[in-house]
């Protein structure tokens, strides 16, 4: 029987949260402080040094022997250089331990190594950590030791963002402008700030630390690049939502703890669709938090795995064949009075501000559809998106029956009479209460799909920040957001001027709606036909991030300048084009260490077989030992011509210069040649004696955890 937890004593208790902070720091700087993190006040240098100070008594007070500016540069993970509070040896032999407001405000990590996509030539070595403020400090407790991280943005010696927390900090600011604007047109005037909150729903899956360690693809690639199905998949769907086993229970126990003590509100697990698949959700918070938190999800659920004889794996797409995993983005728009701007009410034909945000919404995600898909481009999505598991790569949004019957009112008679209602759901069994239901179903299909009170964005991978996703988000609706409200703010009749206003963005947009099945190809023709773009690789999609009309935007609202998108550009063709390479090496010394000399070892024992039985008895029948040796070599040959072709086009590749160009050549050119290699190597998968074939198979990952 396992340890029973206390998860109210647990949370939080490795975190410098408030309640730490009220009873460590002189209430004047605490109102400071909290002034700060909670209105968006500048930062009062004065109060640096007595909280660096009160965060390293409490750091020290709980083991921490060192202290880090964590954060997150653009590979998309975190990066971390630990200083010890050591400050200096007395004339006695001991040591000092400080820690000063110096030291928490600022750090300098050499910046020359993390990608800048130009911002930096590789000689200029300095970058500054900034504390943010926003996100509290917590204490890591590994093999380590104790650290404690700071949270911190990244940026260039001449101010540019070289990380994924600045441009989401700009963006919560430009949306909280622009959404507070809206609210004042309403008569609010209690409101003092917007936050966007975001839940993102982890998906990954579970494989033994010791097969892992013999499939050189999920090493180096993460993903398995050869191997056939198993006899059973997912077919059955008795995985989804089934019982849970023990050895991963354990694991997701220990994870739980971990996530409570750095103050993640871990709060969903169960298992997903595919085998060895499962999910971890927490609880919404703001989003720069909870952009945080989900790192430390992503870092907790790889440190726990190891501790119980696991790996986790969190590419998008570890095996071709089942679900990939993805990261459900939830979002939505809260104020600091409780008013969730993303809320119906029961009646939302006649809730005129719920009406004109989701208008404004509508008109955000439909002009700036590519941006949105962009924002959820990684190599890994490239084999998720439109597979019958995830989104297509088309960007449309589900609102629900309710909802768009209210558009349909308003688009065909200008006034929306009636909301529809959800009624009772009677399950047909007396002893069983009557349901109350919802007044429209979900759509697992869609992209962006409103689901009461929030939306959630279904296309983000699940090895990604969920950054990008949000950055854009909040930047697109506060374009929305103040467009509309340059509008009505003049208006000489607001009541009629937010109705004309309503309409016509419905109107405009409506196209962008979408609420039946997307895995459909009549969708894919439909949505042609409306003109919504359909951008089904990651190299595709890069072009979105400098669009004239993205960086007119951007750089309205302070989120990108036009050199920092063509950076993020050039970054992103770069790490393609790397994961590619990758891949395809990888590919390459497989298939010629260990699958190639084990095939050949098997037809030499087939072949000497036969030639034995021949021998003894002239007479046997070996035309099925025969057909097997003329399959084998035939699928041999192709397995060695397949090689050599994507040798060959992988040197030409690592030879472009270009990043555009080198980044369009392995998707049109390399990518094919890897699929070519796989086919007849992963039907000899099913012939080779399992005892020669020297990959542990689908079966053995997914089914033995």
């Amino acid at each position: 029987m396992s340890e029973v937890v206390n998860v109210a004593e647990v949370f939080g208790k490795n975190v410098f949260n408030e309640v730490v902070m009220r009873e460590r720091l002189p209430k004047s700087v605490f109102k400071k402080l909290k002034k700060t993190i909670e209105d968006g006040a500048e930062l009062d240098p004065s109060i640096a040094d007595v909280v660096a100070h009160a965060m390293k008594d409490w750091a020290i007070e709980r083991g921490a022997t060192h202290y880090t500016h964590w954060f997150q540069p653009l590979t998309g993970i975190t990066a971390e250089k630990h200083d010890s509070f050591i400050s200096a040896p007395t004339a006695e032999g001991k040591v000092i331990m400080e820690f000063s407001g110096k030291e928490l405000v600022k750090g300098e990590p050499d910046a020359s190594s993390f990608p800048s996509g130009g911002l930096r030539a590789t000689f200029e070595a300095r970058g500054y950590t900034a504390w943010d403020c926003t996100s509290p400090a917590f204490l890591r407790e590994d093999a380590i030791g104790v650290t404690l991280c700071i949270p911190t943005a990244f940026c260039s010696y001449t101010g540019e963002a070289l990380d994924k927390k600045t441009p989401l900090l700009r963006s919560m600011e430009a949306v909280d402008e622009q959404a507070l604007r809206i609210l004042r047109l309403f008569g609010n005037t209690t409101a003092k700030r917007i936050t966007p909150s975001v839940g993102p729903e982890q998906e990954y899956f579970l494989v033994d630390h010791e097969k892992y360690l013999q499939r050189k693809d999920l090493i180096y690639a993460g993903r398995t690049l050869f191997g056939a199905m198993p006899p059973k998949g997912q077919e059955l769907e008795d995985h989804y939502f089934g019982s849970i086993r023990e050895r991963v229970a354990a694991y997701m126990k220990e994870v739980n703890e971990e996530l409570w003590k750095l103050g993640v509100p871990a709060k969903t697990q169960h298992n997903e669709v595919a085998p060895a698949q499962h999910e971890l959700a927490p609880i919404y918070e703001q989003a720069n938090v909870a952009v945080d938190h989900n790192q430390l999800v992503m870092e907790t659920l790889k440190k726990v795995a190891g501790r119980h004889g696991l790996n986790c794996l969190l590419h998008e797409k570890p095996f071709a064949g089942v679900n990939g995993s993805g990261k459900h983005n939830n979002w939505s728009l809260t104020s600091d009075d409780g008013i969730n701007l993303l809320n119906p009410g029961e009646t939302p034909h006649e809730n005129i501000q719920f009406l004109l945000v989701l208008s404004c919404i509508l008109k955000a995600v439909d002009k700036h559809a590519d941006l949105l898909r962009e924002s959820a481009a990684d190599v890994g999505n490239d084999h998720r998106l439109g597979a019958n598991e995830a989104p297509p790569a088309i960007i449309s949004v589900f609102i629900g029956e309710q909802l768009e019957d209210v558009v349909d009112q308003l688009c065909s008679t200008g006034e929306a009479t009636h909301s529809k209602t959800g009624g009772t759901l009677k399950t047909g069994v007396r002893t069983l209460p009557d349901l109350f239901k919802d007044a429209t179903d979900r759509n697992r299909t869609s992209p962006f799909a409103f689901t009461g009170n929030k939306f959630e964005f279904r296309m983000v991978g699940s090895s990604d920040s969920i950054s990008s996703p949000n950055v854009v988000l909040n930047t697109i609706t506060a374009e929305a957001f103040k467009e509309a409200a340059d509008i009505l703010e003049k208006a000489d009749d607001f009541d009629t001027a937010v109705h004309d206003l309503i309409k016509k963005q419905l109107a405009d947009h409506r196209r962008v709606i979408f609420n039946g099945n997307g895995y459909s190809e009549d969708w894919v023709e439909e949505a042609q036909k409306r003109g919504l773009p359909n951008l089904k690789s990651m190299v595709e999609a890069i072009p979105s991030l400098t669009t004239e009309a993205s960086i007119k935007m951007f750089e309205e609202f302070k989120v990108f300048t036009k050199a920092e998108l063509e950076s993020r550009v050039e970054i992103e063709y770069e790490a393609y084009s790397k994961a590619i390479n990758i891949e395809a090496r990888t590919m390459i010394d497989m298939a010629g260490k260990q699958l190639i000399p084990s095939v050949v070892k098997y037809t030499s024992l087939l072949a000497d077989s036969l030639g034995k039985i021949k021998s003894a008895c002239p007479e046997a029948d070996t035309s099925a030992q025969e057909e097997l040796l003329i399959e084998v070599s035939a699928y041999l040959s192709d397995m060695k011509v397949a090689l050599s072709a994507l040798n060959e086009i992988a040197d030409k590749c690592a030879a472009i210069e270009d990043n555009k160009d080198q980044a369009v050549t392995y998707h049109d050119e390399v990518v094919p040649a890897m699929a070519a290699l796989r086919e007849p190597a992963d039907k000899l998968e099913m012939i080779v004696d399992k005892d020669l074939w020297p990959l542990p198979s689908y079966g053995d990952l997914i089914f033995e955890v």
